[in-house]
């Protein structure tokens, strides 16, 4: 009768005989030598092998693993924008005659539409039935005016090369002292037009009525070749006609309208500002005035 084969008990004899061997082996100095150097070298090789599969393992999942990139920046949306003086300039360019001139009704009509639909500012050539001589014309530079009786130059802020002139205004003084001098005084000398009142053809037969009218009267002056817009008081009367301009300006108005630089002078367009509740503030238009009653 055949006797059956154990495995496990098999297995155990073979590590008890192999414990055996090992340790006759190690008995001798040399061997032991040998053996001790071989187990470290094979752990090292272990070690090394286990860190190499591991790093390329690790490469081996950064180059199959999608590569998630990050959204892209949003790209700016390019609008068609155009400054509110081009677009004036544009708008005037067809319609304004380009030589001193007394706007007829018909060519008053769409210059100031144009300029209410750009400027959001209602303007007239003829307001209450009153109108200048011209309403294109060329500009001048003028000096800085006197403000209130002690007033001198080196009280203005701008513009000082300008000067200050060594007689009044046709208006007299913004105010009657510098104790009362308000900012809208000093925005009406900072801002001041002067137009030919002089030459009006019933100046001196209805002149207190006109006087009256005309002093501190709002004024849009435009320089259409670039569109941009002051909004004035009428300061002075002149200037006197063989200088061959028909209006003048503050040092800053003209400034305002780029035309405080070479020869100081050019073609504007100068329109009285139809303002009854007067909430069109005085100085440079840089974009279009809403919420008017």
């Amino acid at each position: 009768m055949k006797k059956s084969f154990n495995l496990s008990k098999a297995i155990v004899n073979l590590e008890d005989r192999s414990q055996k061997y090992q340790k006759k082996l190690l008995s001798h100095k040399a061997t032991k030598r040998f053996y001790t150097k071989s187990t470290l070298i094979a752990n090292s090789l272990r070690d090394r092998s286990t860190q190499l599969l591991a790093g390329a393992g690790l490469v081996g999942v950064l180059l199959t693993t999608p590569v998630s990139t990050p959204p892209p920046l949003p790209v700016p949306v390019q609008t068609a924008t155009i400054s509110t003086d081009r677009e004036l300039a544009q708008n005037l360019s067809p319609l304004v005659p380009h030589q001193p001139t007394k706007l007829t009704p018909e060519q008053a009509e769409p210059i100031e539409k144009a300029i209410k639909q750009t400027l959001g500012i209602a303007v007239k050539a003829n307001l209450d039935g009153h109108e200048l001589n011209h309403q294109v014309g060329y500009v001048g530079y003028e000096q800085h005016l006197k403000r209130y009786p002690s007033d001198s130059l080196d009280q203005h802020d701008e513009e000082l090369v300008a000067g200050i002139a060594p007689g009044l205004g046709a208006w007299g003084y913004f105010t009657s002292s510098k104790a009362e001098f308000t900012t809208q005084d000093y925005l009406k000398e900072k801002y001041y037009a002067v137009a030919q009142t002089l030459y009006l053809s019933d100046w001196n037969t209805n002149f207190k009525h006109l006087r009256d009218w005309y002093r501190h009267r709002k004024i849009l002056i435009v320089n259409p070749a670039t569109g941009e817009a002051v909004v004035t008081v009428m300061g002075d009367a002149g200037p006197a006609k063989w200088t061959g301009k028909q209006f003048g300006a503050s040092p800053e108005a003209m400034k305002a309208v780029s035309l405080h630089k070479g020869p100081r002078k050019g073609l504007i367009l100068f329109l009285f500002v139809d303002d009854p509740h007067n909430q069109i503030p005085l100085g440079p238009v840089n974009k279009p005035i809403t919420n008017l009653n």
